[in-house]
C-alpha cells in the first residue's frame, strides 16, 4: 500500500488538489486524436483570464512531439494543435475548460488523423445541400453475476432486433433505471 502521507486516502490528496485557488488561472486542457486513430491525448496549459473562455480563436496554438504519438517522423516531430472548439471542464471547477484540437504539419498542412479539416472541406463543397453527421451511441448492460447482456434470455438469444430496437417500456428496454 502505498503512502499518501497525511492524507487518508488518494481521493482526499485529489481533493486537496482540485479545491486549490486559481485566481485568474484557466486550465486549458488541449485534446486531440492520435495518429492510431483509435486514442486521444492530451496535455495542459494555464492560461491567465479573469472570465470564462468561450472563443477557440482567442486561446493560442501549441504544439507537441509527433513522433511519440505517431503522428510525424523523429527527424521532423513537430505537430501543431489549432483550437478547434471549447467544452467547460467538467472534472475541474472553475472556468477550466477542454479545447478540442486539430492537428497540423509546421506548414499548415492537415494531418492524415486530423479527420475534422477533411470533413470540414467535404461540407463546404456541398454547403448548399445543408450536410450533416450524428453520432450513435449504443450500450450493452452485462448482468454481474451472468456477465450475460441484461435481459437477454438465460439459455439463448433474442429475438430479431425490431420490438426493442429505439423501444420504450419495461418488457423490451432493461437497465433504464441505471
Amino acid at each position: 500500500m502505498s503512502s499518501t502521507g497525511p492524507y487518508e486516502s488518494k481521493r482526499q490528496l485529489v481533493a486537496e488538489f482540485q479545491n486549490l485557488e486559481q485566481e485568474d488561472a484557466i486550465l486549458a486542457e488541449y485534446v486531440w486524436i492520435d495518429g492510431s486513430m483509435e486514442n486521444v491525448r492530451s496535455k495542459t496549459r494555464t492560461l491567465r483570464s479573469s472570465k470564462p473562455i468561450t472563443d477557440p480563436t482567442t486561446l493560442p496554438e501549441w504544439n507537441f512531439d509527433g513522433s511519440s504519438t505517431g503522428q510525424a517522423p523523429g527527424h521532423d516531430s513537430e505537430v501543431i494543435l489549432k483550437p478547434a472548439t471549447i467544452f467547460k471542464d467538467p472534472f475541474r471547477r472553475g472556468n477550466n475548460i477542454l479545447v478540442l484540437c486539430e492537428c497540423y504539419t509546421p506548414q499548415g498542412e492537415p494531418l492524415p488523423s486530423n479527420t475534422r479539416a477533411h470533413a470540414k472541406e467535404v461540407f463546404e463543397k456541398v454547403a448548399s445541400h445543408h450536410p450533416w453527421f450524428g453520432l450513435e451511441q449504443e450500450y450493452t448492460l452485462f448482468d454481474t453475476k451472468t456477465n450475460w447482456p441484461l435481459g437477454w434470455p438465460t439459455n439463448g438469444y433474442p429475438g430479431p432486433q425490431g420490438p426493442y430496437y429505439c423501444s420504450a417500456g419495461a418488457e423490451n428496454s432493461f437497465g433504464r433505471d441505471l
